[in-house]
């Protein structure tokens, strides 16, 4: 087999079928038919799946690993999940664990153009974590997000972003939130970057791109499940001047374990930022999850630039300390609703916030 995928897969079985399980996902993630009917013989040595180890975890779940051909991949990141994950995710018993990708894929799809080092130079963070926040709720019109934005600036915050859940409505419509925040920002001579998020089909989006152009803007966030992977990849590759920060929206839909999905396949398609919820917070993933989300997302790599981590959901200011000691410098720290909550205090709460941050020992 030429250059492959080796893709780890956790399955819920028992012993005596555990073998036949794995070589029916190697074949329904390959060619998904009875190998008695492949009569070719480059599609039974180069295109069927092998099956490469199966090693026993615990409580009756095993580790297979699955080696799958990487020319069935093209240059479509639509198709490498479906090559993954694709008629196999129909199966409840099985999760998408890990993947180990031939260079040649990785090279191909690029990963961040801009990355944890062209993040903080767009702010003047030099060796420290970066800072952000988020402007909600949904339902407040242009002017309002853009006072909230001022404040925020005037605050110190590095970016502050669009909450995922703005998008076209009528009652804040993109351009004119653009707009505005842009020029609410400008009043300052601070390097506050806004972070729009942009929503709707491709087409609308590379008009939001546009648009967030023309108002000076040089960062954006997407949705990568709800937009489409192969979407997202292209917008990618068709604005390099843009950093993309992504959101997790829908990430939790399907079971592909947290780390491959936000830390790996997110920064490999061009994820400059991956946003996830921190441990402690609204949900629930573990402090080892979010350890391996990060180590993932900034893992040196030969071709492929850092991805910024940025652990958020219902985080606050009295966990800064607590959050760069698990983390440390190479982080962005989202607190939405924790400064929002302060209302009047909201520039002195996103002060304190900013010198906890700069001021940590990141020795």
């Amino acid at each position: 087999m030429h250059p492959a995928l080796q893709v780890i897969y956790h399955v819920r079985g028992d012993a005596r079928s555990i073998e036949d399980r794995a070589r029916a996902i190697a074949v329904e993630q390959s060619v998904e038919l009875p190998l008695s009917a492949v009569d070719d013989d480059f599609v039974r040595a180069e295109i069927v799946g092998r099956v490469e180890a199966i090693h026993e975890l615990d409580g009756g779940r095993y580790e297979l690993r699955i080696a799958l051909a990487a020319e069935t991949v093209g240059d479509d990141a639509g198709q490498l999940i479906n090559m993954l994950f694709g008629n196999t995710s129909l199966h409840e018993d099985v999760v998408l664990y890990d993947v180990e990708f031939p260079q040649e894929l990785i090279d191909m799809f690029g990963g961040p153009r801009h990355g944890l080092d062209g993040l903080r130079g767009r702010v003047g963070a030099g060796r420290r974590a970066l800072t952000s926040s988020a402007l909600k709720p949904q339902g407040l019109a242009p002017d309002k997000l853009a006072g909230l934005a001022l404040r925020f600036a005037e605050g110190g915050i590095d970016y502050v972003k669009d909450d995922h859940g703005l998008a076209d409505q009528a009652y804040s419509p993109f351009a004119a939130r653009v707009e505005a925040i842009a020029a609410a920002l400008r009043k300052l001579d601070r390097p506050t970057r806004y972070v729009p998020s942009l929503s709707g089909d491709l087409d609308r989006m590379r008009r939001q791109i546009a648009a967030a152009r023309a108002a000076g803007l040089d960062t954006v966030m997407v949705a990568p499940m709800i937009m489409g992977l192969a979407n997202f990849h292209r917008l990618v590759r068709d604005h390099a001047d843009i950093a993309f920060l992504a959101h997790p929206t829908l990430a939790g839909a399907a079971r592909i374990a947290p780390p491959l999905l936000l830390g790996k396949l997110f920064r490999l398609l061009g994820a400059d930022a991956v946003i996830f919820p921190n441990h402690g917070g609204r949900f629930g993933y573990s402090a080892d999850t979010c350890r391996r989300i990060a180590r993932t997302a900034l893992q040196a790599q030969a071709s492929l630039r850092a991805c910024v981590p940025v652990p958020a959901g219902g985080m606050s200011t009295d966990r800064v300390r607590e959050m760069l000691d698990f983390y440390r410098a190479d982080v962005m720290l989202l607190i939405g609703g924790g400064l929002l909550s302060a209302r009047d205090r909201l520039v002195q709460e996103t002060r304190a916030f900013v010198a906890a941050v700069h001021g940590y020992d990141y020795a």
